[in-house]
C-alpha cells in the first residue's frame, strides 16, 4: 500500500475512496476490518450527518466511523458512488458525488447528489460535512410502510 500520509487533500481522498471500495468488497461493516480505512481518518475525526437521515447525527473517532458504516449498511442494500468531482485548496476539499442507492427496508432506488466539505489535517481526514439536496426524499425512501 502507498503511504497514506500525504498532505494533499485530493490524494488523501482518492486513496480513502479506493480503500473504502476494498473495505466494502471484503464484506464491509461487521465482516471486514476497519483497519483498511483507519489510516485515512484522524483518530479524532468528526462526521456530521443530517439529523433527519436514518444514519443522522455526529459520528466521532474511528469507533464512530465504524458505527456509521454499520448504520449505512443497515440502511442501504446498495450505495454506489457513480461519479465524483474534487476541488481542493490547502486542507479543505469539496467533493460532489452522484449516488445511486437502493434502500434495504423498502427496495426503493434513488439517484441523488451529495456535496461534502472535508477538512484534511496532517494527511488524514479530520472533519466531514455532507450536504444532501433532499433529505426528506432519502428518509422517505428508507422508511418501511
Amino acid at each position: 500500500m502507498t503511504d497514506p500520509l500525504t498532505t494533499d487533500a485530493v490524494t488523501v481522498l482518492t486513496r480513502m475512496y479506493t480503500a473504502e471500495a476494498e473495505y466494502l468488497a471484503a464484506g464491509g461493516p461487521g465482516a471486514a476490518s476497519f483497519d483498511l480505512l483507519a489510516p485515512y481518518f484522524s483518530p479524532d475525526v468528526v462526521l456530521h450527518q443530517a439529523e433527519s437521515l436514518p444514519y443522522g447525527g455526529t459520528w466521532q473517532g474511528h469507533a464512530g466511523m465504524e458505527q456509521f458504516f454499520l448504520a449505512m449498511s443497515r440502511t442501504w442494500e446498495s450505495f454506489d458512488m457513480v461519479e465524483q468531482e474534487f476541488l481542493a485548496t490547502g486542507e479543505t476539499a469539496v467533493v460532489l458525488t452522484q449516488v445511486r442507492a437502493r434502500a434495504r427496508a423498502t427496495g426503493r432506488e434513488l439517484a441523488f447528489p451529495i456535496l461534502q466539505t472535508i477538512r484534511v489535517e496532517d494527511g488524514r481526514i479530520a472533519e466531514v460535512h455532507p450536504f444532501y439536496w433532499d433529505t426528506a426524499a432519502i428518509a422517505d425512501a428508507c422508511a418501511s410502510l
